[in-house]
């Protein structure tokens, strides 16, 4: 499994933008299917919202790829 780590730039991240921040997703409307389709994992749960709000901790599975949500460098933790 492909493991990816994303630093948050704000408070979160909507679950779209992040397969497409990440290249898991060409574009807004192949996210947009990826998610529909239950192809999308938030925490281990299949997740078919595509403006789920993902803040630092959030876990994403796609296929082979993981991506690990965690805060920024400008956020405290």
């Amino acid at each position: 499994m492909t493991a990816i780590e994303f630093a948050l730039r704000g408070e979160y991240i909507t679950l779209d933008a992040l397969l497409k921040a990440n290249g898991l997703a060409s574009s807004g409307g192949g996210a947009k299917s990826l998610i529909a389709d239950g192809g999308v994992r938030v925490n281990g749960d299949v997740e078919t919202r595509r403006g789920r709000k993902l803040r630092p901790g959030d876990e994403v599975v796609v296929g082979a790829s993981r991506v690990s949500v965690r805060a920024g460098s400008q956020q405290q933790e």
